[in-house]
């Protein structure tokens, strides 16, 4: 009988290696993350350089969330059949190359075609595509290491923006996109390097069908996904008022964008606590339960801003809706792992995860359509709410549903 050495344990779920694995994932997504938050930074500077007007200048953003939803789906479609190295390292080049040209764009059409094509399409392979393989290296600890994976996010979102500032006011944009390329390629190769080590396989058979909290869904695998995906939409048109429009809304109320810029700090902030607080709930009562704790909360943060105006207010809101919304989104990671095959998961994540990204786009803009019809974002807000009721419907729908998990089979004399 072979003996199995310090190594071969190492590899085995919940090892040493797999918490080396998620330090490594994380580090990662902070890096890759930062297509994400520069091209928001950047949008005064370019829109300035090129004489075009606001609108014009978002359409790079547009761009970068579709090269993001995108290429998350094809990535994680390719780490199903390659493992992650393939598609992390095909988006580290993306990423670096598209800063690097972004440099040298000699028109607006231009910037955002690279920013989308190159720089969206490139982070989109340390999301999704890495969260799906954390996945596979923990099973008790699963909820927590999805969590902080996904954490690397919103780090992102408080390690770029101030750093991306500082250098275009010393530099100007166009070397500092260069400069963040180069940067980033160079943190993010060894990065992937660590995440060439293997996980040791299951015995035939081993894999559960669902985790214990989980139990069995009275639906079939292709409707729970279409209903993951209508509620990963549902849920991030609501999450998208307050992120996207609280610097506008603030500047409404007459407290100046600066107010709303610290809000939004404040949320992200609050939100890295939410994620890892809500990945300790995961791993004790199931994706989701958690995901439904979640969107239920986030629909009183948004009830909260429909009735609250004052600067103080706002300021308690802002992190309540932080602390309430963080952790849905790595939620569904951990639904699609109780309820579907491991080998599907990279597919799986990612197309749930893009669902999100397209709710945060579309809420993002209906929220301004609204806003311009009536004036104000009272309606926003309502509609926010709309959304989120139809989300919390879905996930309350399953959870009723939800029969008792299999008794394991007796083992054979």
């Amino acid at each position: 009988m072979a003996t199995i050495g310090p190594g071969t344990r190492d590899r085995r779920p919940d090892g040493r290696a797999a918490w080396r694995r998620l330090a490594a994932a994380t580090a990662l997504s902070t890096f890759g993350g930062a297509g994400m938050w520069t091209v928001v930074v950047a949008l005064p500077a370019v829109q300035a350089e090129f004489g075009a007007s606001r609108s014009e200048a978002a359409l790079s953003y547009v761009l970068t969330m579709v090269g993001f939803a995108v290429g998350g789906v094809l990535f994680g479609k390719l780490s199903d059949r390659t493992g992650i190295v393939t598609p992390a390292l095909a988006g580290a080049l993306l990423l670096a190359t598209g800063y690097v040209l972004i440099a040298a764009a000699p028109s607006l059409p231009v910037y955002a075609l690279l920013q989308g094509a190159l720089v969206g399409t490139g982070m989109s392979a340390s999301f999704a595509p890495l969260i799906a393989d954390i996945s596979q290296w923990f099973d008790r600890r699963r909820g927590i290491a999805v969590s902080i994976c996904a954490s690397g996010n919103y780090a992102a979102g408080a390690l770029w923006p101030p750093i991306t500032q500082w250098s275009i006011d010393q530099w100007g944009w166009r070397s500092t996109h260069a400069g963040i390329g180069i940067v980033c390629l160079c943190a993010m190769l060894p990065l992937i390097a660590c995440l060439r080590v293997r996980l040791d396989a299951a015995p035939a058979g081993s894999e559960p069908v669902a985790a214990a909290p989980a139990g069995r869904l009275a639906v079939s695998p292709p409707v729970l996904q279409a209903l993951l995906v209508v509620a990963g939409v549902a849920c991030c048109v609501a999450m998208s008022m307050p992120q996207v429009h609280i610097v506008a809304y603030c500047g409404d109320l007459g407290y100046g964008a600066a107010r709303g810029a610290e809000m939004l700090a404040l949320m992200l902030a609050f939100g890295i606590v939410s994620r890892i607080g809500s990945g300790f709930l995961a791993d004790r009562i199931g994706g989701l339960p958690t995901v439904l704790v979640g969107s239920a909360l986030q629909g009183v943060a948004l009830l909260l801003y429909s009735i609250m105006d004052g600067l103080g207010q706002l300021y308690v809101v802002s992190a309540l809706f932080g602390l309430f919304q963080g952790g849905i989104v790595p939620g569904y990671a951990i639904i699609v792992r109780e309820y579907f095959p491991a080998k599907e998961a990279g597919f799986r994540v990612s197309l749930t995860i893009t669902a999100t990204v397209v709710g945060m786009a579309f809420g993002g803009w209906f929220s301004g359509v609204l806003y311009d019809l009536t004036g104000s974002y009272r309606a926003a807000f309502v509609n926010g709410l709309v959304w989120n009721l139809g989300n919390a419907i879905i996930l309350a729908a399953l959870l009723i549903g939800r029969r008792p998990a299999r008794p394991p089979a007796p083992a054979l004399a």
